[in-house]
């Protein structure tokens, strides 16, 4: 299967209500959030840019919002009311603004957060946790039948992918830690297909985005070991940022951004 591409990023504008913390710099935040915009720019994709919602905190994490996958939408559902209120807002943008068709399975008791959903490409994984639950599965398996679902159990307060996400076609990024192991060995059993593995050190190395040929990762300050791994073992292009400061909330640079691929234009929100 040939690797995605993507035309265009989703991506919301920090809250200052995202401080949560004395210790919380909002500046750095923002400053590195700007940076983390540009190089998606740079990388080729088109931006956009969602205004901050100072009544939803967490608003910045697109990724949790919706499941994009050959031009359809499938939005989250979650028993948060912030979170819920970040889906709808969402769904409107998509649906309105963009004209991206979005499906409704109509799973009642359905729990779904994007960054439980890892899209390789020829199948979805996703993982069973304290934001998504079996009947979220069901609904990705309704709204793309196309592909194989597999739930994946991950305990804690962690999704899915901040264990694992894609290195490039068909190249799982992982951790050595024992946890990200055992939900590797439990993907690796369901799976329907065969996938090669990078190891990091590091367990929040694994979180990295894989755009059109290129990788883009934590900066070596952020995971040292790991960044020598990765410029050891993977020949594809690289880029790395320093996320460190907003990506503590979150699982970190997939979950500042919604990836989609678009031939119609979308114009500017």
């Amino acid at each position: 299967m040939p690797p995605l591409r993507y035309t265009h990023a989703i991506v919301a504008r920090i809250s200052e209500t995202l401080k949560q913390s004395s210790e919380f710099n909002y500046n750095l935040a923002k400053k590195q959030h700007q940076e983390f915009c540009s190089l998606l720019r740079e990388v080729g994709l088109d931006v956009i840019e969602l205004p901050p919602d100072e009544t939803l905190p967490e608003g910045v994490f697109v990724e949790s919002a919706a499941i994009i996958c050959n031009g359809v939408a499938l939005i989250s559902k979650s028993d948060n009311l912030f979170r819920q209120r970040e889906a709808d807002s969402m769904e409107i943008i998509l649906k309105k603004e963009l004209d991206i068709p979005v499906v409704n399975p109509n799973i009642t008791n359905a729990l779904l957060d994007g960054g439980d959903v890892l899209f390789t490409g020829r199948e979805f994984f996703v993982g069973i946790s304290n934001y998504t639950n079996e009947d979220g599965a069901k609904a990705v398996a309704v709204a793309f039948p196309e592909y194989p679902v597999t739930p994946i159990k991950v305990s804690g307060n962690k999704r899915l992918k901040y264990y694992v996400t894609m290195a490039g076609p068909d190249v799982l990024s992982v951790s050595t830690s024992n946890y990200c192991q055992e939900i590797v060995k439990r993907m690796e059993r369901e799976a329907s297909f065969k996938y090669q593995k990078i190891t990091l050190p590091e367990e929040n190395a694994a979180n990295m985005l894989y755009i059109n040929g290129t990788l883009i990762h934590r900066s070596p300050a952020e995971i040292p070991a790991s960044y020598k791994v990765i410029k050891d073992k993977i020949d594809t292009p690289s880029r790395n940022i320093d996320i460190n400061e907003f990506g503590q909330f979150s699982n970190g640079l997939t979950s500042a951004c919604l990836l989609l691929r678009r031939w119609k234009s979308i114009r500017n929100i």
